[in-house]
């Protein structure tokens, strides 16, 4: 065996763990490989412009300048990372806006049936708003992807004012992920020599002071990691991931999601899907598109959410406009496919909160411009 697929081999095995289960070991003993998809095969363009398994249905709910159905709200241009918040019977849909300068969060209110009941800012007027994250006290964090960009904490109801918060950090900021039994935020970073980062709130729900840290642990893609004090997370006049000697690099960090005492995460420049287990602290390959048999589904890795049932799914930036999912038990297939929009990205993937719905956006549509953004809603028999 040569060493690289040994090295695999090894890496995987840490991964089964990190997932969790029986299903999960048995899978990744040869590592994630494409697969038959659980839902079955896609089926022809729909009348929303996707292709999607037998069962499903497609809606588009906001296109880009144009107002959210029986709302007064414009729907902001280049819409990116997003989230889903449980309103008493119904939810709440966050996206992002990833323009400079007027940039920010938008929000689509739903009620228990699915019907579109408001849409409205939540964030205006910041810098190239890419991802972000979920808090478990119902706050949705926008993170500025530009140099020394900042966090907004926003209010998803759109009552309370966005706050910006410093202490987690300024750098070119991608994607976070809440962590509430360590109380802790994971933060990734969108640069190709980037870093993974955690924030540790001096008080549990409140991010206005605390203290930042690296990963640390060399080269290698499994095994043991640390984490160690950023000194100066202003970033000024060093950057933060310059600040410690050993701290771990990852090549342009995106998606982040963390669920069951696992923080996965994408790193775009290799195509690659890690997980981190937080118990032991150690890392591993979830996928790697380099050590996929044949032609692999998933390429162009980028945002990333866990389905109530435990699968992945992982958006493309480029490749062939597809969500592909990662099963409990190591299959990676295509899950849909947005054809004739080469020139987008999907983003944004979030499920409702009882997991029948799942929302994502392709940010420049069919025009290929940032004022061409859709925002989907995919309805279906998801695994629960």
């Amino acid at each position: 065996m040569e060493r690289r697929n040994f090295l695999r081999v090894a890496v995987v095995g840490t991964a089964a763990a990190a997932f969790g289960g029986a299903n999960w070991q048995v899978a990744f003993a040869a590592g994630a490989q494409p697969g038959p998809s659980p839902y079955g095969p896609l089926q022809p363009v729909n009348s929303s412009g996707l292709m999607l398994p037998a069962n499903f249905t497609s809606r588009v709910i906001a296109r880009t300048g144009q107002k959210v159905a029986g709302t007064g709200y414009t729907w902001h241009p280049a819409p990116d990372g997003g989230a889903c918040f449980a309103d008493g019977t119904g939810w709440i849909y966050v996206s992002n806006s990833e323009v400079s300068s007027t940039g920010g969060v938008g929000a689509v209110k739903f009620n228990a049936q699915g019907t579109i009941t408001g849409a409205y800012r939540t964030l205006s007027n910041t810098n190239v708003n890419c991802a972000g994250g979920a808090t478990p006290w119902q706050t949705w964090l926008s993170c500025e992807e530009v140099d020394r960009g900042y966090v907004y904490e926003t209010d998803p109801w759109g009552v309370k004012a966005a706050i910006r918060r410093p202490a987690m950090g300024r750098f070119k900021h991608e994607a976070c992920a809440a962590d509430p039994v360590r109380k802790v935020v994971y933060l990734t970073e969108d640069v190709p020599d980037g870093c993974l980062y955690r924030f540790k709130p001096t008080t549990w729900g409140d991010l206005s002071a605390g203290t930042l840290e690296v990963m640390t642990g060399g080269t290698g893609t499994s095994g043991s990691v640390g984490w160690a004090r950023v000194p100066d997370p202003d970033g000024s006049p060093t950057a933060t991931r310059n600040q410690v000697s050993n701290a771990k690099r990852f090549n342009g960090g995106e998606g982040c999601y963390y669920a069951d005492g696992t923080c996965w995460f994408t790193t775009k420049g290799d195509g690659r899907v890690w997980a981190y287990n937080a118990t032991n602290s150690t890392i591993s390959l979830t996928y790697d598109d380099s050590e996929v048999t044949g032609t692999p589904p998933l390429t162009g890795v980028d945002n990333v959410t866990r389905s109530s049932g435990g699968d992945l799914f992982v958006a493309e930036d480029g490749g062939n406009m597809e969500i592909c999912i990662i099963t409990r038990d190591g299959v990676v297939a295509p899950f849909l496919r947005i054809p004739n929009q080469s020139s987008s990205e999907i983003t944004g993937p979030a499920f409702s909160p009882d997991g029948s719905r799942l929302y994502f956006s392709s940010q420049r549509g069919t025009s290929g411009s940032t004022s061409g953004g859709i925002t989907y809603e995919v309805s279906g028999p998801f695994r629960r």
